[in-house]
């Protein structure tokens, strides 16, 4: 590649295309779904630059940086099915602030709309590698888990090696592009994560007040008396107590 156009590509990635050509940049595409830190916004629209500079095939890039994207995204469905929907819940319900209730309808959501979340998950930053791993654990069915994949990687990997072929020299205008949504994704999980704790404080909090704890003895009681009413009239006259 021309030296005076790599600015801003990582050495080892650029080593892997000149030794290895398109599948290299499949290589590196496969550690970019088990690392995310590794930027798949410099190693796509790098080889469709390698692309249009006659270094690899252009097909051979899309093919080869799709397959990566798979093989990566089986790994981590991988460990995802060996660690298992009891050991995830087990692990989960030791964390602080998290509860199993959280798991669960958090589960019962994947369960209903996992699908969609593995093919549009891999348009998405750091969250198109993590996704992998609860389908694993879920053990969505591994055909479609892989045809989603698939496609879903094929658009990703389509658009943005395409863009480093057709700006050619200029690549690098894809990765600050990409590097500016990816940072809009993180902030947005950020603030999503602190939004959680911070409610999840509030309850507690709320919970654990005086006021908070005879409300709950006030409610615990009206039932308790309720109750004591039904059963002191006869079982003709009872009603139901809700």
């Amino acid at each position: 590649m021309q030296a005076e156009s790599m600015s801003g590509a990582p050495l080892w990635i650029i080593g892997l295309m000149d030794l290895l050509g398109a599948p290299g940049a499949g290589l590196a595409v496969a550690l970019e779904n088990l690392f995310p830190p590794i930027p798949s916004e410099v190693i796509l629209p790098l080889a469709g630059f390698a692309a249009s500079t006659g270094q690899m095939n252009l097909f051979a890039a899309l093919l080869w940086t799709t397959a990566g994207s798979v093989v990566g995204a089986l790994a981590l469905y991988g460990v995802g099915a060996l660690l298992g929907r009891d050991r995830t819940v087990a692990i989960a319900a030791k964390l602080p602030l998290v509860k199993v209730s959280d798991i669960e309808k958090t589960e019962a959501w994947f369960l209903k709309h996992g699908t969609k979340a593995i093919f549009f998950g891999r348009m998405i930053p750091v969250f198109r590698s993590l996704i992998s791993v609860p389908a694993g654990v879920e053990r969505m069915p591994l055909p479609v888990f892989t045809l989603l994949t698939t496609l879903g990687s094929a658009i990703w990997n389509t658009v943005f090696v395409l863009a480093g072929y057709f700006l050619g020299a200029n690549w690098t205008e894809v990765t600050a592009i990409v590097s500016t949504y990816s940072k809009i994704v993180l902030a947005g999980a950020a603030l999503a994560l602190l939004t959680f704790i911070l409610l999840r404080f509030l309850k507690r909090s709320r919970n654990s007040s005086p006021e908070g704890a005879r409300g709950a003895d006030i409610c615990g009681s009206a039932a308790r008396a309720r109750q004591a009413t039904a059963d002191r009239q006869p079982a003709s006259h009872r009603t139901p107590t809700p």
